[in-house]
């Protein structure tokens, strides 16, 4: 059995006290302690803290190791460290009574004051303080932080503005980051500036919501997001052609989501009478694509010229290779339509059965949590993760 993660980082905690508490006394004259505490007095703090620790008392040991350290540069590190469990474990409002205090401490290094600055900051934000955070972040980054703290201020109130759904301020504190820095958040900023299109696009603003996609595509050339948008505001101005070639793109961004484009890309060659390019794209795509969505599709093309039964046959040879609830479904809505009246009934049963199995499950997963649904969601609303819910695959998916 693993270690507890808090009482992993509890220990490292500790160790870090212990030789930042046996450097401090070894540094001070053995007849003075500050605040009137004996060296055998921080000691016994200090290993009552350990006895604690190993009892699985974390919060007594919290409590001792507190007790032990005095503020000073050595042991600064150590209070953060502390002061961050005592975040992790729910418990704010001790965590920003400890960096208060240590920012209230005389002689600190600009450094130092700018790192418990950020702690706090982290505290706000956890707590829900979105102001405060914001406000202690925007003095961080005038103070001239030096670029590793800068970026991890810019990137904290980057954080906020997603909470807030300040997409511009989000996208605009992205800008400041230096190119690599940035590089490293660019999948979250291209989603930002989807959302800024999906705005634009409900006001019918096709500039601004062009621009917008533009630049989502500019940050992350992958973002499958921007491209499905980018169709619809073609489809909406009747632009078929251009909407075909954004979705027939999605195959070289990310292949698990062609199934998102192919209803859409079916309305497009409809639209243009373009029914046998369609099917030969569907054709490649079995090879390049696979999917129960693709072969529906094709499966459709090849009844509405060919008949019930080709379409029966085709979709019967396919789940021999990939077998799934969808295909298996719909073969049997096809026999439901052709076969003899003597096995309807019982066809009939076991598509209610198989039909309700396929509405129960859930279609979409994040890669990241494992949070499922039946909506493409391009925030997780688990793991918070952007564009990382994918459609499932395997028997009861794609």
């Amino acid at each position: 059995m693993g270690l507890d993660p808090l009482l992993l980082l509890l220990l490292v905690a500790a160790i870090a006290i212990g030789w930042a508490l046996g450097r401090w006394q070894y540094a001070q004259p053995s007849e003075r302690y500050p605040n009137h505490l004996s060296g055998s007095d921080l000691s016994r703090d200090y290993f009552q803290g350990l006895d604690h620790l190993m009892s699985d008392r974390p919060d007594e040991a919290i409590e001792s190791f507190i007790r032990a350290l005095e503020i000073n540069s050595d042991t600064i590190p150590a209070h953060l460290a502390l002061a961050r469990l005592l975040r992790r474990k729910g418990e704010v409002d001790r965590a920003i009574r400890v960096h208060q205090t240590l920012l209230a401490r005389p002689g600190l290094s600009h450094q130092d004051f700018i790192r418990i600055q950020m702690a706090l900051a982290r505290d706000y934000e956890a707590i829900g303080l979105l102001d405060r955070a914001e406000n202690l972040l925007h003095e961080i980054i005038r103070d001239n932080p030096g670029p590793q703290l800068r970026a991890q201020a810019l990137k904290l109130l980057i954080k906020l503005y997603e909470k807030e759904g300040e997409w511009r301020d989000a996208l605009e504190a992205g800008r400041q980051l230096d190119a690599n820095e940035r590089a490293t958040i660019a999948p979250a900023l291209a989603q930002y500036c989807c959302e800024l299109a999906e705005l634009s696009l409900t006001r019918r603003h096709w500039r601004e919501a062009e621009a917008s996609l533009r630049e989502a595509l500019s940050l992350n050339p992958r973002v499958v997001r921007a491209t499905l948008l980018m169709a619809r505001m073609a489809m909406e101005r009747q632009a078929w052609n251009d909407a075909i070639k954004a979705l027939r793109r999605v195959r070289e961004q990310e292949p698990l989501l062609v199934s998102e484009t192919i209803a859409l890309l079916q309305h497009c060659y409809h639209e243009t009478g373009r029914l046998r390019e369609f099917e030969s794209y569907l054709e490649s795509c079995m090879v390049h694509a696979p999917s129960t969505t693709v072969l529906l599709a094709r499966a459709e093309l090849i009844r509405e010229r060919d008949g019930v039964v080709a379409a029966g046959l085709f979709i019967t040879d396919e789940l021999k290779n990939r077998p799934s609830v969808r295909g298996f479904n719909r073969l049997i809505d096809l026999h439901l339509e052709y076969g003899a009246n003597s096995a309807r009934e019982s066809l009939s049963v076991l598509r209610g059965l198989t039909g309700q199995l396929e509405q129960s499950k859930p279609i979409y997963q994040c890669v990241r949590c494992g949070f499922s649904g039946r909506t493409l969601h391009w925030h997780c609303p688990s793991c918070r993760e952007w564009d990382s819910t994918r459609p499932i695959q395997g028997l009861e998916g794609e």
